[in-house]
């Protein structure tokens, strides 16, 4: 088959390393930066897409990270064995690399922290021990500016560092009892601010101000220094006692972490010298503690390792040391009383993945961790379907290919478990501990479970246990099944390949070579080849028990193997967590291309199953120290399973990180398939659950029913009470119509009485005045006469001023009228006029801005392309010009060595010449040696001449001796017949002897058992006889006793017998009594005689049987054993004798041999 080397690109990755310094960070308002493996993400939040800047190919890993302020450069610091940094620029999708910055002088093998200067231009980083030296940098130009040792005298180390935001020569670097403030100046770093005060443990910082920088401690005090001194310490209530992990500063004020999932967000007082604390916002609530976790308070208990707000301050983001990313709006309106932390994507593994598999009928993965959690992730929309934390590590982990069951190995037992929509929930156990390997076969119908050296045999079905594979002397280290479920492939650390035949349960084929721990195995799709991988660091194909060919690894332990199904594609996971693409087939000088993965080693490979029309999966795990896992520490070892489509790789790691890959042959393709299956879509409930959601729909159904009635009850209500409203305030509004009516009509009639009245007057002011005119009309004739022409054209003009004074009333009314009019209508027009022009205006305003913005995305898209163009420009330029200085400096260094050249040659004239004569002279030398040779050689030949015929003469004689021999052969021949027949002869008795012997043991160990039973019958005899003795001493006590009380008793019948005497004397009588009674109470103080039953005669009979019963059995045991002791000794007399018999015998018999 034609060879090619698969090529593998990153697709998708899902987790976090916690440990690296910087490890979270904005680059535009929807896009992040973190690392996870040996990579770096840049992840966008909206359209969840993932682009990869990968780790260096020899570091040993990313230390820190730093996002310069404008958002552009991307530095990562790695470790080795002399750190580097390289800035990368993140204009662009594609991430290109700037710059590459190293310190050689540095005595340290990693950076612990980096930041950019304030315009991007300058970069420190942090060395770490031994001489914790601070190095900073005029990155672009490659130029160091000026290192500085930012330790105490007694080496403590350093967290963090950190640029003025206003000020690039201006730095801060806190650590363990360390607080320190430099400025660059004439090309040092001077440290200035110092002021002396009680140094603790300084772990994180921010500067919130040109002047001021906040700093947390281990002890959870918060300190605000200003210009170096110590202006104000902020801590208070709710801080406590808990490390301030992390600081950060924004507009407003700044946000610390604090406690376990605690941030405590501060805002600018009015005075503008202080801090006032306004938030606390805790990490919790987001897993409901009855559906995953079984510990409620897991979420809770995180410690936040880093914070970073986005470049519109409306997100703050949380990264924590369980390797998860949270994030919280930090507008006023969403932080309420009950503000929490939310997942920023999806909850990852917090610690190293132990297991991986996937199916065939659905685009799932399923992991399990020693985390003690087991996760569903869904690799065709990049999520975590489902997950659950249970109360045991997880070793190992398969999926069953219909997607609906999974097979876990728990640390007490292996579990089945079915996947439901929303639980993973047991449903039967088997009793093996620690599995730390099982694989469900191609077809789903069996199961493999490693126990130990065994391979476990199981139906899917019935759970039977069907078959055991032994035959491993060491832990079995990965299994995989063919094709066609007819073979299982097992590999194990006692250095065994072995191909196990599934229907029989027997091996067929094996290779061991016990120089190589295996650790990883595949079979080729037709079953034929197999490919393993191990200590050895190469690769072996075998074949027939037989290891057709080994490719050397270049010095690289590769710890799993995996073929594609279409037998194109080989992949190998490494100890340095890299993942290898082998050109296949296999030659002998072995090509890989080699993809940057992990940050631990890859100890897990395996492709998984999908269907036709989908993607493939490669499963590799890593796990910490391989020289661990072949010290029986930490087993996991590999799943296989071949698909229908070459398309993506998954790799998993004990850094907690899973990662997609798109895969594919040298032409850049996968195998095609003309059919296509769908994914099922179907999922497992059970019945109570399904009756329980359908008794839930139903009550959820009569609730919105019973909400419905409620609702148009309480609409019908609200109808009645705002018609009731609507009543009264129409009968109310009605009634003050009718007061107003009532008291216009008042007015009205008022109004007319005083219109009567005044016009009564006024009747009455002109009847006086026509009389007053009358009067004086008479009596002022004659002096009125001239005037009369003058009163007549008075009148005249009253008339007409009158009517000029009623003219203009009306027109002064028809002006007010057509005011008010033309008032209203200039009203309107011109609020029409002010809402067009507003709206025109906003339209304006939305143009102008429409325009700026897209004024601003023209500039920003001419700068671009201008900088593009410029940079495109410099590097063509600077390309040329470089390769102008090589051509030169190559040209003058040809020239140089042209140069030499010449005059080397002319020296090695002269020496040629100069061994020209010396050869000449060992010319003559050696012809002189060659004719004395040639006198030697006529010698020699005539030497030859007579050794040939001593050598015939010697092979006559060989010849004879052969003869000879063939005659001892057949001699031989005879004898070893013979010494077969007699040997059949020896062999009965040697059985004899044999069983002689065994009769011997078990006469000796009757023997013993006899004298270990005579033993315990002398303890049995010498107890009775004790016994015996006790008794006898009571028996003679009770006696002694008896006689006592009955001398007792004898004086006190004679005292009585005296007192009776006195019958008729009361007075003696009495005194009598009273001196018996003082001489037998007083004396003896009422003695207490106690009758106990003597022994009884019947036990003493019993125990003199018992003895003569002991007695005897001793006496014939010991006569038995001095019997059987008489017989052995005889026997191994005669044994003895017909050994030495034999022995020469066959003395005799090699001697005739001979």
């Amino acid at each position: 088959s034609k060879m090619a080397i698969a090529v593998a690109q990153s697709h998708h990755m899902f987790g976090l390393r916690p440990n690296i310094s910087g490890n979270i960070g904005y680059l535009e308002e929807q896009t992040i930066v973190f690392p996870s493996g040996n990579q770096v993400v840049r992840f966008n939040i909206d359209q969840k897409q993932q682009r990869f800047i990968p780790g260096s190919d020899k570091s040993q890993g990313m230390t820190a990270i730093a996002l310069s302020p404008n958002r552009r450069y991307v530095a990562i610091a790695e470790k080795g064995e002399k750190p580097t940094v390289t800035i990368y620029d993140m204009l662009h999708d594609q991430s290109k690399k700037r710059k590459t910055l190293s310190a050689p002088e540095l005595q340290t093998s990693e950076f612990v922290s980096l930041a950019f200067s304030p315009d991007s231009k300058y970069l420190i980083a942090q060395g770490s021990r031994p001489e914790w030296m601070l190095v900073y940098w005029a990155w672009e130009k490659s130029k160091i500016m000026a290192t500085m040792k930012t330790t105490n005298q007694s080496g403590q180390p350093v967290y963090q560092v950190s640029f003025n935001p206003q000020d690039n020569t201006q730095i801060c670097v806190v650590g363990n009892h360390i607080f320190k403030l430099f400025r660059y100046a004439e090309g040092n770093l001077k440290p200035f601010g110092f002021q002396k005060m009680d140094l603790q443990n300084y772990l994180s910082h921010a500067w919130v101000s040109d002047e001021r920088v906040v700093v947390g401690t281990d002890t959870g005090r918060l300190l605000l220094f200003e210009n170096g001194e110590l202006k104000t310490d902020l801590t208070g209530s709710g801080l406590g006692s808990s490390q301030i992990t992390s600081v950060v500063a924004y507009s407003k004020g700044f946000a610390c972490a604090a406690g376990a999932g605690m941030v405590h967000l501060y805002e600018k007082t009015d005075e503008k010298d202080f801090y006032r604390k306004t938030r606390i916002v805790k990490v919790g609530f987001i897993i409901p503690p009855d559906h995953h976790s079984t510990d409620p308070t897991q979420a809770e208990n995180q410690t936040i390792l880093s914070l970073t707000v986005s470049p519109s301050e409306e997100t703050l983001v949380a990264a924590t040391d369980r390797s998860q990313l949270y994030s919280i709006a930090l507008s006023s309106a969403d932080l309420g009383e009950q503000a929490s932390f939310e997942q920023l994507t999806h909850s990852f593994h917090s610690r190293g993945i132990t297991g991986l598999d996937v199916c065939i009928r659905k685009p799932l993965i399923a992991t399990c961790s020693v985390d003690q959690s087991v996760r569903i992730w869904n690799y065709e929309t990049n999520s975590l379907e489902l997950y659950k934390v249970f109360q045991e590590e997880a070793y190992s982990i398969a999926l069953h290919p219909s997607g609906l069951y999974i097979l876990v190995g728990f640390s007490d037992k292996l579990r089945l478990m079915n996947i439901l929509i929303d639980d993973i929930r047991i449903f039967k156990e088997l009793t093996i501990r620690g599995c730390r390997e099982c694989a469900f076969s191609n077809g789903g119908h069996l199961f493999a479970a490693v126990h130990g050296n065994v391979i476990q045999i199981y139906s899917s079905t019935t759970f039977e246990n069907v078959s055991n594979l032994k035959g491993h002397n060491g832990k079995v280290r990965a299994i995989a099944w063919s094709a066609d479920d007819n073979k299982l492939i097992s590999t194990g650390m006692d250095g065994a390949v072995y191909e196990w035949s599934a229907a029989a349960a027997k091996r067929v084929n094996e290779v061991v070579l016990k120089s190589c721990a295996y650790s990883g195995v595949t079979v080729s799709p037709s079953g034929k080849h197999t490919y393993a991988v191990g200590s050895d660091k190469s690769i072996k194909e075998i074949t027939d028990s037989q290891i057709l060919r080994t490719v050397d690894s270049g010095g690289v332990t590769l710890t799993q193997v995996v073929m594609s199904h279409s037998g194109r594609m080989l992949f190998c996971g490494t100890s340095n967590g890299a993942l290898r693409s082998i050109k296949f087939p296999l030659t002998d000088v072995g090509e890989w291309l080699e993809h940057q993965a992990h940050a631990a080693q890859i100890t897990k490979v395996g492709i998984g199953l999908v269907p036709t029309n989908t993607n493939i999966y490669l499963l590799l795990t890593d796990e910490d120290n391989l020289a661990n896992i072949l010290m029986n520490k930490f087993l996991y070892t590999q799943f296989m399973k071949i698909t229908y489509d070459d398309q993506y790789l998954v790799t998993v790691s004990e850094d907690a990180c899973l990662m997609i890959w798109r895969v594919s042959d040298k032409e850049g393709r996968g195998v095609k398939h003309d059919r296509e299956v769908p994914y099922a879509e179907e999922i497992l409930i059970t019945k109570s659950d399904l009756e329980e959601k359908v008794g839930k729909a139903d009550m959820s159904h009569c609730q919105v029913e019973e909400l419905k009635m409620e609702n148009e009850y309480q609409l019908r209500l609200k109808d009645m009470n705002y018609n009731e409203k609507i009543k009264e305030l129409t009968e109310k509004f009605i009634q003050e119509m009718e007061a107003l009516k009532t008291k216009n009509q008042v007015l009205k009639t008022e109004k007319e009485k005083e219109v009567a009245k005044h016009e009564e007057e006024l009747a009455e002011v002109v009847d006086k005045h026509s009389k007053d005119m009358q009067d004086l009309v008479l009596n002022n004739t004659c002096k009125l006469q001239p005037l009369q022409f003058k009163t007549h054209k008075y009148q005249e003009l009253q008339a007409k001023s009158q009517r000029m004074q009623e003219d203009y009333e009306r027109q002064l009314q028809d002006a007010d009228e057509g005011k008010e009019q033309a008032l209203e209508e200039l009203t309107e027009y011109y609020e029409t006029k002010l809402q067009e022009k507003t709206t025109q205006l906003e339209q304006a305003n939305d143009e102008a801005r429409q325009q700026q913005r897209e004024y601003e995305e023209t500039k920003r898209q001419i700068e671009e392309d201008a900088d593009r163009e410029i940079l495109d420009i410099k590097n063509k330029y600077e390309r040329r010009l470089r390769d102008e200085i090589e051509t030169n400096m190559r040209l003058k260094g040809e020239s140089g060595i042209m140069r030499k050249k010449f005059n080397s040659l002319n020296k090695e004239i002269d020496s040629k010449n100069e061994e020209i004569k010396t050869m000449q002279q060992e010319k003559l030398k050696l012809e002189n040696v060659i004719k004395s040779l040639e006198k030697d050689i006529h010698g020699l030949k005539k030497e030859i001449q007579e050794r040939d015929e001593t050598i015939q003469d010697k092979e006559k004689r060989i010849y004879d001796l052969k003869k000879k021999n063939q005659e001892l052969e057949k001699f031989k021949f005879v004898l070893d017949y013979k010494i077969k027949e007699l040997k059949k002869q020896i062999e009965p008795r040697e059985n004899d002897i044999k069983a002689m012997k065994e009769q011997i043991q078990e006469m000796e160990s009757e023997l013993e058992r006899f004298h270990k039973q005579n033993t315990q019958l002398e303890l049995n005899i010498a107890e009775l006889r004790q016994k015996l003795r006790a008794t006898d001493k009571e028996l003679h006590h009770e006696r002694q006793r008896v006689r006592d009380s009955e001398a007792v008793s004898k004086r006190m019948k004679t005292d009585l017998h005296n007192c009776v005497g006195f019958l008729q004397d009361p007075k003696k009588l009495k005194e009598c009594v009273k001196s018996v009674y003082e001489t037998h109470v007083h004396d003896d103080v009422v003695s207490d005689i106690v009758d106990n039953a003597p022994v009884k005669s019947d036990i003493q009979k019993e125990y003199a049987r018992q003895r003569e019963h002991l007695e005897r059995s001793v006496a014939s045991l010991r006569k038995k054993l001095k019997d059987t002791e008489i017989h052995r000794a005889d026997n191994v007399r005669i044994m003895q004798g017909e050994n030495v018999a034999l022995i020469k015998e066959i003395n005799d018999l090699r001697r005739e041999l001979k």
